[in-house]
């Protein structure tokens, strides 16, 4: 391979899946992610990653592990199948057709935002596109997040810097506004600050919710400041709520998540308004699209039944913690598994096939190293507002295993 440029290449490092990244290529190596933030820079790295292919930790062909696979999650009573992060659409939906073949139990990384997608099937959602909240968005709240330490180029990218055609001065023409709980801190450079108190939050929300219904009457003194905003609120032309839909340092009250929708339906009477919930990177957005157009579920699908049936509350954390799965497959990065899935899966036998499988800390007995999705590989991906995106592998060819030709050679194993 010639030293070379890959242009409109899309980052996985977070749910901003940026898809103006111009990666470098010398030596078959990735030296330069140009457009790239620091999270997106260590996300592509050199391009790197390990070739192995090991059965019980022995070194094997792909046809012995792919043999010993099928036979594994072939004999299993109860198997898991779990999609983790930096694998195609493409790859995610011959893990969904596995899972089906098996009659197993499905999950997958969007469940790190269960409490934001089940209080939207409860209430709906106003949401938008980013584009949409770039062009439009006047006034954005920042609720309890500060985007630029996880989500590193939304701002510049897409609620605070660019100019739209409501906010023709960029910057200038928007409004930001800070609302701190506890801890969790709104943008620094925000033009307002309003502090609420963590047992406040959510009687906080409501209270908002009241002014712009004009039912606050005479609001408690706890919430003068947060009914002064939503009142401020009503007057902008395009409100947007941002909000950080994965877990942090201090889990979010479950109702939380349902307050800040019913806030943003109330909004789109007075004035418009879209809730701009944040998601992790890897394609996890992906995942919950892909589970939903095949099987109507967003996560925590089980097959079990032969069709496919929805349990919320017993996803795969849930049924390994319980004892109730004795052979898994995980497909994708292993190191991108929640805590509680990996220490699970290392009480099982399991087959893990992706980037770095080698390396999973829970030893799985089967083990396959592909390239990454959106690196190595192309298909497509989601960002975090559900807008399909293509993928530009930037060292497609360079020696790494296709996550996806593996996957579908698996389930022709596993036979109709």
């Amino acid at each position: 391979m010639t030293d070379r440029s890959v242009a409109n290449v899309t980052c996985l490092g977070c749910g901003c899946a940026c898809d103006d990244i111009t990666v470098v290529v010398k030596q078959d190596s990735i030296a330069e992610a140009r457009n790239a933030c620091a999270l997106g820079a260590a996300w592509f790295g050199d391009g790197t990653v390990p070739a192995e292919t090991r059965v019980n930790g022995r070194p094997a062909s792909l046809e012995q592990a792919l043999t010993e696979a099928a036979r594994l999650l072939g004999g299993a009573k109860r198997p898991l199948v779990y999609l983790a992060a930096d694998i195609s659409c493409e790859t995610q939906r011959e893990g969904v057709a596995i899972a089906d073949r098996l009659h197993a139990a499905t999950d997958s990384l969007a469940a790190t935002a269960t409490t934001a997608v089940l209080a939207a099937q409860r209430r709906g959602r106003a949401g938008a596109t980013l584009g949409e909240i770039r062009q439009h968005a006047d006034l954005v709240v920042f609720w309890a997040v500060d985007p630029s330490t996880r989500y590193p180029r939304y701002g510049s990218r897409y609620v605070v810097e660019p100019r739209g055609v409501a906010a023709p001065q960029g910057r200038n023409s928007r409004t930001l506004i800070a609302v701190d709980v506890g801890e969790s801190r709104g943008p620094a450079d925000a033009d307002g600050r309003v502090a609420v108190a963590p047992t406040d939050e959510v009687d906080g929300l409501e209270m908002m919710r009241a002014a712009v219904q004009g039912r606050a009457g005479g609001a408690d003194a706890r919430f003068r400041t947060v009914v002064e905003l939503a009142r401020r609120m009503t007057e902008a032309r395009y409100v947007a709520i941002v909000a950080d839909g994965e877990p942090g340092l201090v889990p979010a009250d479950p109702a939380r998540a349902e307050a800040l929708i019913t806030l943003a339906q109330a909004l789109n009477g007075p004035t418009r308004c879209a809730l701009s919930t944040l998601r992790g990177g890897g394609n996890r957005s992906g995942a919950d699209a892909v589970l939903t157009w095949q099987t109507g579920f967003p996560f925590a699908v089980d097959f079990a039944r032969g069709h496919p049936s929805y349990h919320p509350q017993a996803g795969a954390a849930a049924l390994l913690g319980a004892g109730e799965v004795d052979a898994a497959l995980v497909i994708g990065t292993p190191a991108t598994l929640p805590v509680p899935v990996a220490a699970g899966l290392a009480g099982i036998r399991s087959v893990a096939i992706g980037p770095r499988a080698s390396a999973a800390t829970f030893q799985p007995a089967v083990a396959v190293d592909t390239g990454v999705a959106g690196i190595h590989e192309g298909g497509t991906a989601f960002r975090m507002d559900d807008v399909p995106l293509p993928l530009r592998p930037s060292l497609e060819g360079g020696g790494a295993r296709a996550a996806l030709v593996t996957v579908r050679a698996l389930r022709d194993r596993l036979g109709a």
